[in-house]
């Protein structure tokens, strides 16, 4: 089983699910109050091409359009088909393809030819016929203008949607007359121009993402339902696909990434020094007061007030101080260091428990290989018990489990804390924390003594002892699951539902993190040997952004 660390600190990393499902009967009903979880699928290098085309060809069919025009109108609604679909029966064709900017032309409406001789609105100079091409809009303009503008458009980056150059046109260019003028003049141009088009699948696609491993595995991940979950790559990584980092449930991702702040910046240690100590005036070492006197000697030997920072003498009465007289000492400063020592604390009691089961579970991982050892042993003896899956479901409940109980001190950090203290009054927030903590602690204490039944030697028992361990792990296992469960419906029902500003988890889910399944290559034969180019090209630009990536 292998740990994924996440920056320098090392307690922060995915917990590794790798063991076979559990062979629980209730698959998808974990899925608290959300329907079923979200089907999610593996976008490789040689399906990337047909995973794009699926939805344009869904698009294609049902409006009769263009590659290109359906293509715009995805870009313009984030590759949602479903919003394509929405917004045509809700507001109808024309106003469908007008926000977009597409532009659908009848066969004979531009039937019109052009004289021998043009005049290009834009450099005013006279062309021939050849020399214009006009867009589906009905603008015209000669090919030198278009080429330098749409060779500005993409080196600025905005190639996924070049407009007319008419005033106050908003059609969106036919892009096959893009790769042909600019291909023309800088081919490599033209290149870039399709890496855009097809790497708008990903970065404009709420339910499509890039694998956030490193060494990048050149894999996307694509959600069908909820992008508010955590999945699983065939790379092995598991993250949150809502925030990529890893997994984090319960705790929501804003959580997550504030708790990953604190412990990385020690924000609260900071907080403490700079309450309780001041900067000596002349050495400026951090000098904490030990007495209640404002004299306050430095080791370097400057002597200053406490109460103010300033250098003074070393003699002191009754009255003043040698060389000062700023006052004696602060009774608010007095309740400004008791309130900074008291967040301190609290940050520390669920620092250490968070990473007290951290590390609880990277001991515990190192018992896959001793479990699969014991079962081996187990299925070589003479048993009435031909089926050990137990054990490994077992450890698999053990794992999950684990991670859990452990990102829920995170949650509770902020849920009782000061980021949601306007939405409950003080009694309120008593009743629910400690209603959470009854939930957390039955937890606790069962994943402790699962762990510890799996740590025992069961493999040396006798048959009936063997049944014996055997029942208890069946049963605890069943135990921790719906106490997860129930931990769940008490953040989810209990907690965030009866807040104001809406905070979502990643539902929990009894088999584990969900497991990518690679996208079937239904439509790859149509990718010709150009557009194979293209998908190197893109993969090997995203490989070179993500290796500077250290969030996994």
């Amino acid at each position: 089983m292998d740990d994924y660390f996440s920056g320098d600190d090392d307690y922060y990393y995915d917990f590794e699910d790798s063991m076979e499902p559990l062979e629980d009967d209730d698959g998808d009903k974990d899925r608290l109050h959300r329907g079923r979880g979200p089907a999610s699928q593996v976008i490789t290098k040689e399906s990337l091409l047909a995973a794009q085309r699926e939805d344009l060809h869904r698009v294609m069919d049902l409006l009769s359009l263009r590659e290109d025009q359906a293509r715009t109108l995805l870009i313009h609604h984030h590759w949602d088909v479903d919003k394509v679909i929405a917004v045509f029966v809700e507001r109808g064709k024309d106003k469908l393809f007008a926000g977009a900017g597409v532009t659908v032309v009848e066969h004979d409406e531009f039937s019109q030819q052009f004289s021998s001789i043009v005049m290009c609105n834009i450099c005013l100079e006279e062309v021939t016929a050849a020399e214009i091409t006009r867009m589906d809009c009905g603008h015209y303009f000669c090919n030198n203008c278009w080429t330098r503008h749409f060779i500005v458009k993409i080196n600025e980056g905005q190639s996924k949607r070049i407009r007319c150059m008419a005033h106050k046109c908003n059609a969106i260019c036919y892009e096959t007359i893009i790769r042909d003028l600019v291909g023309t003049k800088d081919p490599d141009l033209a290149e870039k121009f399709d890496r855009f088009l097809l790497e708008s699948y990903i970065d404009d696609n709420r339910r499509v993402k890039w694998c956030p491993s490193v060494p990048h595995c050149g894999n996307a991940i694509r959600v069908e339902d909820d992008e508010l979950c955590e999945v699983e790559c065939v790379c092995s990584l598991q993250f949150c696909f809502n925030c990529s980092s890893e997994t984090h449930s319960p705790c929501s991702c804003l959580m997550w990434e504030l708790w990953r702040k604190k412990c990385q910046d020690e924000s609260e240690t900071v907080n403490w020094i700079t309450v309780n100590t001041k900067p000596c005036p002349k050495c400026l070492k951090p000098v904490e007061k030990n007495g209640g006197c404002n004299l306050v000697r430095c080791i370097c030997g400057q002597a200053f007030c406490w109460h103010c920072g300033g250098a003074t003498g070393v003699e002191h009465t009754w009255t003043t101080i040698s060389g000062h007289g700023c006052g004696r000492y602060s009774e608010d400063h007095l309740k400004k260091v008791e309130s900074s020592k008291k967040d301190l604390l609290r940050y520390i009691h669920y620092h250490n428990r968070f990473k007290a089961h951290t590390d609880s579970f990277k001991l515990e991982s190192k018992l896959r290989n001793t479990i699969l050892e014991k079962t081996l042993r187990l299925e070589e003896k003479e048993s009435r018990s031909k089926d050990f899956s137990w054990v490994t479901n077992g450890l698999h409940r053990l794992f999950r489990s684990r991670r859990i109980i452990s990102y829920s001190y995170v949650f509770a950090f902020y849920m009782f804390g000061d980021m949601f203290r306007k939405e409950m009054t003080e009694e309120e927030r008593e009743i629910k924390r400690n209603f959470f903590e009854d939930q957390q602690q039955q937890l606790e204490g069962n994943v402790e003594k699962l762990s510890m039944f799996l740590e025992e030697p069961f493999d040396t028992y006798a048959e009936d002892k063997v049944m014996e361990a055997r029942m208890n792990i069946i049963n605890l296992s069943e135990v921790v699951n719906n106490l997860c469960k129930n931990l769940y419906e008490c953040i989810e029902n209990d907690l965030l539902d009866s807040l104001q500003q809406k905070i979502y988890i990643a539902p929990y889910k009894s088999h584990g993190v969900e497991k990518a399944s690679e996208l079937p290559l239904r439509n790859a034969n149509s990718c010709n040997a150009e557009s194979n180019s293209i998908v190197n090209v893109l993969l090997e630009a995203n490989l070179k952004n993500n290796t500077t990536n250290t969030s996994f």
